[in-house]
């Protein structure tokens, strides 16, 4: 997880997720120098299985996840935004997923019962269409969100650390890795309620065109290294 300034939620949050996590299970968080009292809060919690980097530069939250991920010691890895809630049965359904593949992705619902907007949702139908995942996460259209994403252990040596030019987007970046490794699983059921405010990461409204772009472009030179990385990968195994 990463967090910034998060007191409104963060306590929430990870009361959802400590409800599923076995004792011997953690939660890594990465601060990113918040300058509230989100760590006072996280703090207070007072679990052992809660571990808190405090980061004293802000660093941006893809750098966050990739320190978060690389501090990780388990099998494997869930990523959590802070202002979310996890629905009960999350980690088993997700768990699952990951016997048989190196990357998850689930849908969301929203908190309160709200629309999604023009969000699509993900199909288990297109888990094997890795091609056209690939295309659809290049030109923008699959809905790979971060909060709704789990990874292996050797999918993470992959992930991290991400490409130093990719400086949002963590999540299309896991998505592109785990379709270019022919590894990836669609849910479709929701696994988390996902908060919708003013102060989400992910932009609710339209972007500049040369904002899309940019990101089209860090994207397509995104897939380039995750085919370059699985490639590597794959003549290491024995």
């Amino acid at each position: 997880m990463a967090t910034y300034r998060g007191v409104r939620y963060v306590a929430e949050q990870l009361e959802s997720i400590l409800a599923q996590l076995a004792d011997n299970d953690e939660v890594v968080i990465v601060d990113d120098a918040s300058g509230d009292a989100t760590v006072e809060i996280v703090k207070a919690l007072d679990d052992p299985r809660v571990r808190i980097i405090e980061v004293t530069t802000n660093q941006g939250y893809v750098r966050s996840f990739e320190q978060a991920v690389l501090a990780s010691t388990g099998k494997f890895i869930f990523l959590a935004d802070q202002d979310d809630v996890w629905i009960p049965g999350r980690l088993e359904l997700m768990l699952t997923a990951l016997q048989s593949s190196s990357v998850v992705a689930s849908n969301f619902a929203v908190l309160g019962g709200g629309s999604r907007g023009n969000v699509p949702e993900l199909k288990s139908g297109d888990s094997n269409h890795h091609l056209r995942n690939i295309f659809g996460t290049v030109v923008g259209y699959r809905p790979y969100y971060g909060c709704g994403m789990a990874m292996t252990r050797q999918q993470a040596e992959i992930f991290a650390p991400v490409p130093p030019y990719l400086r949002e987007s963590h999540d299309l970046w896991l998505a592109l890795c785990g379709n270019v490794a022919k590894s990836m699983v669609h849910l479709d059921e929701p696994t988390l309620l996902r908060r919708l405010h003013d102060e989400n990461v992910t932009p609710r409204g339209w972007r500049s065109l040369s904002a899309i772009l940019r990101a089209r472009i860090m994207i397509v030179r995104a897939f380039a290294e995750a085919v370059r990385r699985t490639k590597n990968a794959s003549k290491r195994l024995p």
